[in-house]
């Protein structure tokens, strides 16, 4: 079952409506109707899911954002929220008989304070750009999504991004301190607190990774961190995933809290070496990258560990980073995976899910045997460490049936991180394109609380609709689909 359904005609009274709403407040420019001019926002990183806009809102300062949302709330407009559109999941696709609401302008550092070490920032900053601008003080910004030169702080609070580093410097909401966030009503909130904790609900925790469902962030306040003194990377070469898998385990189970731990099959390492030229071997079937930072002295000793651990475990080899050069190279190869991938493929679908890393080596096994159903090769990139998978189909859009066969491949990939004990995401959302494996996740009455929570921040429910939570209804539809969805998780729905 596809996740969006075909467009409808858009109403040009209805959009004319809007558009002279927008425009009592908002410049000539910075509210798009054309078809030329909304085309650049038709989708975002999942290109595979594609609708024009009715409307698009460029707002400049934080009170048009209030305006725009006001008037919409008022007009039962829906609204959808974009910041640089690098989303993998569908979450910025917009509507098309809603505003698409771009938060591309406010790209300022409000603010670096040293001794807090905090910044704060709006939405549309770059990741990458708040560590520019804290390193001259010495500190940066830990979480860092491969796609951090271009994806803006307020998506990665959408989608509670990590990055490779997560693993032991935690996910967007381990790093936050602060938000700024526009109700729907036009409203502003104030959320967390510059201290250690804040009084009543964690509705921090609560807004980073709703995916624009509950209000809009306008601004960020993030922690900073002293950069490390010295790091350096173990990159091991296995002769096969399980080991590799195995591998990963070993070393979280021996103690070691790496800086990173990442983990690429031997399809990803081909691309990534013909593409990066990393210092990758390509004749394994599985390389770890295992990251150690701190003191000199510490990391002596705990690359030392980690070597030990790679052995005993079975690797073939192990080689430490011998200058930053070489470290920063390492991980340049594994932040271009994507980019790599998509070099000797027409199209990819990049899937996210999460599993018990004791699990990966008998996860990925069984994805090698779902090539072969599906007749369509897969390249597996993953944050190794805390079990988050990104297996990357290849396919080509222009064949028939591909994309479907596709969908189809992805759906069992998440699914079977589910029968493994995992989740059917880690930092990518689940936008358009996971929520039919919500239907399999959790059963009606979390779904249904899910709603509540919506309906108590957004009661018309236009903020981002069809995204991230289905309905009851939907759940119905997609387990008469697919029967292994779902009489145990739904016993309250129709028989199917």
């Amino acid at each position: 079952m596809r996740p969006v359904a075909e467009a409808a005609p858009v109403d040009l009274a209805r959009r004319r409506e809007v558009v002279a709403a927008l425009r009592a407040f908002l410049p000539e420019a910075s509210v798009l109707f054309d078809e030329e001019d909304v085309k650049p926002y038709e989708c975002d990183g999942l290109s595979a899911y594609r609708q024009l806009p009715m409307v698009v809102a460029l707002p400049e300062t934080e009170e048009q954002v209030c305006r725009i949302l006001r008037t919409c709330h008022g007009m039962r407009v829906p609204v959808v929220a974009r910041g640089a559109g690098t989303g993998l999941s569908g979450g910025a696709l917009p509507l098309g008989n809603g505003v698409l609401l771009s938060l591309a302008k406010f790209m300022r550092i409000v603010e670096v304070d040293p001794q807090a070490r905090s910044a704060r920032v709006q939405p549309g900053v770059r990741n990458l750009a708040i560590s520019e601008a804290a390193a001259p003080l010495g500190l940066y910004y830990a979480p860092d999504p491969s796609s951090q030169i271009a994806c803006t702080i307020g998506g990665n609070v959408a989608e509670n991004s990590g990055g490779v580093h997560c693993l032991k410097y935690g996910l967007t909401v381990h790093n936050l301190l602060k938000l700024r966030v526009a109700t729907i009503e036009g409203g502003i909130v104030e959320i967390g607190s510059e201290g250690l904790d804040a009084a009543g609900y964690d509705l921090l925790a609560l807004m980073t990774g709703s995916e624009g469902l509950l209000g809009v962030v306008t601004e960020v306040t993030v922690k900073l961190l002293p950069d490390p003194e010295f790091a350096q990377v173990v990159m091991a070469a296995f002769d096969d995933v399980g080991k590799a898998g195995n591998a990963v385990a070993n070393v979280i189970a021996a103690g070691i809290i790496p800086a990173g731990l990442e983990m690429m099959d031997q399809a990803a390492t081909r691309a990534v070496e013909d593409f990066a030229h990393a210092g990758y071997r390509t004749d394994v079937a599985a390389i770890l990258l295992c990251e150690s930072d701190g003191t000199q002295e510490e990391v002596a000793d705990e690359i030392r560990r980690i070597q030990d651990v790679m052995e005993k475990s079975g690797a073939l080899q192990t080689q430490v980073s011998r200058d930053e050069a070489e470290r920063l190279r390492f991980w340049a190869g594994r932040k271009a995976a994507f980019p790599a991938v998509g070099s000797i493929s027409p199209d990819y679908y990049c899937m996210d899910g999460t599993i018990p890393r004791k699990r990966v080596g008998e996860v990925l096994r069984r994805i090698t045997e779902l090539e072969k159903k599906y007749g369509l090769r897969c390249a597996n990139v993953f944050h190794a460490g805390d079990g988050n998978l990104h297996p990357l189909i290849l396919y080509d859009a222009n064949q028939p049936g591909e994309l479907q066969r596709t969908e189809a491949f992805g759906g069992e990939i998440l699914e079977l991180c589910l029968q493994v004990g995992g989740t059917i995401t880690g930092e990518h959302g689940v936008g358009v394109e996971k929520i039919n494996q919500m239907c399999v996740q959790f059963g009606s009455l979390e779904l249904e609380t899910f709603h509540a929570i919506k309906r108590a921040f957004d009661e018309h429910e236009l903020l981002n609709p069809g995204k991230a939570v289905p309905t009851l209804h939907r759940c119905a539809e997609f387990g008469r689909m697919h029967v292994h969805a779902g009489r145990e998780k739904f016993p309250d729905l129709p028989r199917f």
